[in-house]
């Protein structure tokens, strides 16, 4: 079968990868994340709105587009990622614009977010990662990686575009000024490149002899005890991460730094994601991945650790910034990666998207806990405290998976 060797997947793949990258970086997974904390101190002084309120937008469009993964990603299994990524990429665009209205009543604001969720999901890496996965199989763990740069893309660029908005416009432009990325960019490389392959561009392992692809189902995955254990490990680290990504700009600020050196620091978190998507990825292909994503998952602990207090040195700050942008590279790896290879790609969506919950609900909550801290305590480092011993727990708990299982032929059901 063509895509067998590592040279051909590549070869082979090339076009729906750079699709699929492009994709995730002008999709929902980054840019709301990367515009929020640029735009949560003047929404927050305009408003007079405290940061709990202010952090409860990006919770609930969190929160409803994790209840909706497994619905898209069994649309994505059934009728393929392409319709399912591309449309809901081009409204994810229309809705995320059309933020320059955004209300001030708490109710209308919850409902801006809440929509932003429901449509946005399918423009995340539980689509993409699909189609990624049926292109690559050796170098699965380094092409994920690769795909999943667009958020680190997406982190190096977009801050500084709302930041340049926001400086001419105010808040409300940096909205439809970020959401013309997808809709100029992402959509025509998409509706150009992005495809599943056909069954002769699969690789080995993908399916069996007869090209029934192999894997299990979502009823079969979540019957094992290592379903319950990666779904745990993603909800820890997701809580222990969200928040500290959308505050970090206000956690720079209360180290007595501008609003410019914050959107820098964004970068740097921007490129400590880059360097641990492609890091991790490579080893994830030589090495077993949990004992790979472990230590990886330690090294955020670190930079809660350095971002503590209110005086720290802008040296510690950037590494701070670096150490937590590895964890968002290693955490998003691990969903795509493990669910691949643990539960196989028969019903990769379904189980991809199930996985997706823990990640985005924690990755909701958290934002207004640290909010919470934020306004109780005036500072962040009982939250930064906590994040530290979640980040470890979740890293440890992957060590309980075990060998990768032998593949399984498609079945039934869900």
């Amino acid at each position: 079968m063509t895509g067998a060797g590592g040279r051909s997947e590549f070869r082979l793949g090339a076009k729906p990868l750079a699709a699929a990258l492009i994709g995730v970086a002008c999709g929902a997974s980054p840019l709301p994340f990367n515009v929020l904390p640029l735009v949560m101190g003047p929404i927050s002084r305009e408003f007079h709105w405290d940061f709990a309120a202010t952090s409860a937008g990006i919770t609930v469009f969190g929160i409803i587009a994790a209840l909706l993964a497994p619905v898209f990603g069994a649309l994505s299994d059934r009728f393929g990622v392409r319709p399912v990524a591309l449309t809901s990429l081009f409204i994810f665009a229309l809705v995320f614009a059309s933020f320059y209205f955004l209300p001030s009543s708490k109710i209308g604001y919850l409902l801006f977010w809440g929509t932003l969720g429901a449509i946005g999901i399918g423009s995340t890496p539980v689509t993409w990662s699909r189609a990624i996965s049926m292109w690559f199989n050796r170098h699965r763990g380094l092409a994920l990686g690769i795909m999943l740069l667009g958020t680190s893309l997406a982190a190096m660029i977009v801050p500084q575009i709302a930041q340049r908005a926001i400086t001419l416009g105010g808040w409300r432009l940096a909205f439809p000024i970020v959401a013309l990325l997808p809709l100029m960019i992402a959509l025509p490389l998409g509706y150009r490149w992005f495809r599943e392959p056909r069954p002769e561009e699969r690789p080995e392992g993908i399916a069996d002899a007869s090209g029934a692809v192999l894997g299990d189902t979502l009823k079969q995955a979540a019957s094992g005890y290592r379903f319950w254990i990666l779904f745990t490990s993603i909800l820890l680290s997701a809580l222990a991460y969200g928040g500290a990504h959308i505050h970090i700009a206000q956690i720079v600020g209360l180290h007595g730094f501008s609003p410019e050196v914050a959107a820098s620091v964004l970068g740097v978190v921007a490129l400590g994601i880059l360097v641990g998507r492609l890091l991790v990825g490579f080893l994830f292909d030589r090495l077993w991945a949990p004992g790979v994503a472990f230590p990886a998952l330690l090294l955020p602990a670190i930079a809660c650790w350095l971002l503590m207090g209110t005086q720290a040195a802008l040296s510690h700050v950037i590494i701070g910034g670096f150490l937590l942008g590895f964890a968002a590279g290693t955490e998003s790896d691990i969903i795509a990666y493990l669910a691949a290879k643990y539960f196989g790609m028969a019903h990769y969506g379904r189980i991809y998207g199930v996985l997706y919950i823990p990640f985005a609900v924690g990755s909701a909550i958290s934002p207004i806990i640290y909010g919470l801290v934020r306004d109780r305590t005036g500072s962040y480092d009982l939250i930064l405290a906590i994040a530290m011993a979640l980040f470890a727990v979740g890293g440890a708990l992957l060590l309980m998976l075990g060998r990768y299982p032998a593949p399984k032929p498609l079945a039934s059901g869900n």
